[in-house]
């Protein structure tokens, strides 16, 4: 165990699979205790069975601010404390574009991916001012800082995510509090998320987007991860409202 995370509490929310299950993994690896959370517990405890002794798991629903409340007090009530957040849970929706995007899907795709990243930001700010400090950590995209025509309400969405990061960290700022919050932005990456969207526009599309990414591929979820670890270190302690671009050359 490395350590670079060591006493350090996080709460992975989007944790049953892709960014936020692999993230957990990495973050137990250098030491840290983790609660990982996500809709589907199934894939949550399937999560936190690989963590072993420095994990556990929770349904949540990151939409409910009660459920938030009520997930950070079992978080407090285990290990005493939290450290870090990482909004890492979110949807993406077909038929996501101005023609058929309607108000279903358009507030289905809002309220997971900006009002669940805001309640859990707003959840853990006392708690994280008892520990002395914080590192949050937002899982924009960078659909949240170019067009994409499959991805009306995801690139909107995306897009609040980042100014909504750098609004709490020039405020954590200016309180003194010792909070950071930091967004990813991830490109293009081989999640289950992005094998459904793909599937959907085809393979020449596919390929078309494959090859706008000057490393002539897609990522994978441990290039998130090993952000996430560093975000939620004290190696980043004077990184606070960036956006960590992690997509392979997508918008160079």
């Amino acid at each position: 165990m490395n350590g670079r995370l060591r006493n350090k509490v996080a709460l992975i929310t989007g944790g049953a699979s892709g960014f936020g299950r692999q993230s957990a993994i990495r973050m137990v690896e250098e030491g840290a205790l983790v609660c990982v959370t996500d809709l589907n517990l199934e894939g949550a405890e399937e999560t936190a069975a690989m963590l072993g002794k420095r994990g556990f798991a929770l349904q949540q629903d990151v939409t409910s601010a009660d459920v938030w409340d009520d997930t950070v007090r079992k978080v407090l009530d285990r290990y005493g404390k939290l450290d870090v957040l990482v909004n890492c849970a979110g949807i993406g929706v077909e038929g996501d574009n101005i023609d058929e995007c309607d108000d279903r899907i358009w507030d289905a795709v809002m309220d997971a991916n900006l009002h669940g990243t805001h309640l859990g930001c707003r959840a853990v700010m006392e708690p994280m001012k008892r520990a002395g400090g914080g590192s949050i950590i937002n899982l924009a995209s960078v659909l949240g800082l170019r067009g994409e025509a499959y991805a009306l309400a995801y690139c909107a969405s995306k897009g609040a995510v980042r100014l909504l990061t750098k609004s709490i960290a020039v405020h954590c700022g200016e309180q003194r509090n010792n909070i950071r919050c930091n967004a990813i932005c991830p490109g293009y990456m081989l999640t289950p998320m992005v094998h459904r969207f793909t599937s959907e526009i085809g393979p020449e599309e596919t390929q078309r987007i494959t090859s706008m990414h000057p490393l002539g591929r897609m990522g994978d979820s441990d290039d998130i991860a090993h952000m996430a670890v560093y975000l939620a270190s004290d190696e980043s302690k004077f990184v606070t409202g960036a956006e960590m671009v992690v997509d392979g050359g997508y918008t160079a």
